[in-house]
């Protein structure tokens, strides 16, 4: 009988798939996870910034229009990119502004400002006549100021000779 062969290992690999999916679950959030909103008062006063999910980000709109998707996709990408250095990041802004307003041209502006801990502010903008493209502009050069900046905090040397 082919069919009650086959429907044990559709019924096997449905098993192991539901069992996988549970232990992805359960495991701890990785390190590239979209970053919150807001932290609650006692988490925040009770925890380092070990984690994405301890640093928050938050986005501002000024005469732009950006839906929730699209804050939500900030996040993401803010975890993607500078989740890995969690733990020197104290909060980041996001501002997405229409600076000419209604007239339209090179007008959409988007400056991130990322916080560090023991060192200066970061702040990267760029402009560009969608949104869209200003904020992806924005994040990568943000991403790249951020590892350059903590790249050489490492490379001083611990005393003067």
């Amino acid at each position: 009988m082919p069919g009650v062969a086959t429907g044990q290992t559709d019924e096997t690999r449905t098993r192991a798939m539901a069992r996988a999916q549970t232990a992805r679950a359960l495991r701890p959030r990785p390190r590239r996870a979209p970053l919150p909103e807001a932290i609650p008062r006692p988490v925040k006063r009770a925890t380092t910034r070990t984690s994405p999910e301890r640093v928050t980000a938050h986005i501002r709109v000024t005469g732009a229009s950006l839906t929730w998707r699209q804050h939500k996709d900030i996040r993401r990408k803010l975890g993607m990119k500078l989740g890995k250095y969690a733990s020197s990041i104290e909060r980041i802004s996001v501002r997405v502004a229409d600076v000419n307003g209604p007239k339209g041209g090179v007008d959409q502006r988007c400056r991130v400002k990322v916080v560090l801990m023991g060192l200066p502010s970061i702040v990267v903008a760029r402009q560009d006549a969608v949104a869209q493209v200003a904020i992806d502009a924005a994040l990568r050069a943000t991403a790249e100021a951020v590892s350059r900046v903590l790249g050489r905090r490492r490379e001083k040397p611990l005393r003067q000779a």
